[in-house]
């Protein structure tokens, strides 16, 4: 059973090391397994009206996929962490924006379009970037997390050391000047 349970660790934690940026667009209920998903995803939008809750607990175990050791993480909160974790209370999306687990609420008449909208704005936002840098910055915010920020700083003089070797931020920085849109190399 322990190897099933890695084996479904492993899956979900791919969603997390994938080296392009993941938007989760959360809409209706996220209960358990929803929860698990969208913490390996690097920005979390939610409709107002989502409701969510950590509720493995009420079926006798404790959350296995990633939560308990992904959720603390997210929101830098533990003491809300173990609040929703041990009581399996639903909280709304206003209460997960305000505890730094999703980033942003979007509402309004466009109901879960609207949702969908604002994540391909964020991803169209986000592909006009070098992705060098992109899967750079991933890389370095997804290694610094659980180290100290002295590790960070070496690793990030190392990473860019490297890149700097690229053409994007030259590309970049005539784009800028010139105001127009850069045009990258793909990777």
């Amino acid at each position: 059973l322990q190897s099933h349970i890695t084996t479904f660790q492993n899956c979900l934690t791919s969603l997390e090391k994938c080296a392009k940026p993941i938007i989760a667009v959360l809409h209706g209920y996220c209960y358990g397994l929803g929860i698990d998903l969208s913490l390996c995803a690097d920005v979390r939008i939610a409709h107002p009206a989502t409701r969510f809750s950590v509720k493995e607990i009420d079926i006798g175990l404790a959350a296995d996929v990633g939560t308990l050791s992904r959720l603390g993480k997210a929101t830098g909160n533990l003491s809300w962490v173990k609040d929703v974790c041990l009581t399996a209370r639903e909280f709304g999306a206003e209460e997960a924006l305000a505890r730094g687990f999703i980033s942003d609420v979007v509402g309004g008449e466009g109901g879960k379009e609207g949702v969908v909208k604002r994540a391909v704005e964020w991803a169209e936002l986000v592909v006009g970037k070098s992705p060098v840098a992109v899967q750079g910055t991933k890389e370095l915010l997804n290694w610094s997390r659980d180290r100290s920020v002295e590790d960070g700083l070496r690793y990030t003089a190392v990473w860019n050391g490297a890149m700097l070797q690229t053409g994007d931020m030259a590309a970049a920085m005539r784009a800028s000047g010139g105001r127009k849109k850069a045009r990258f190399e793909k990777l």
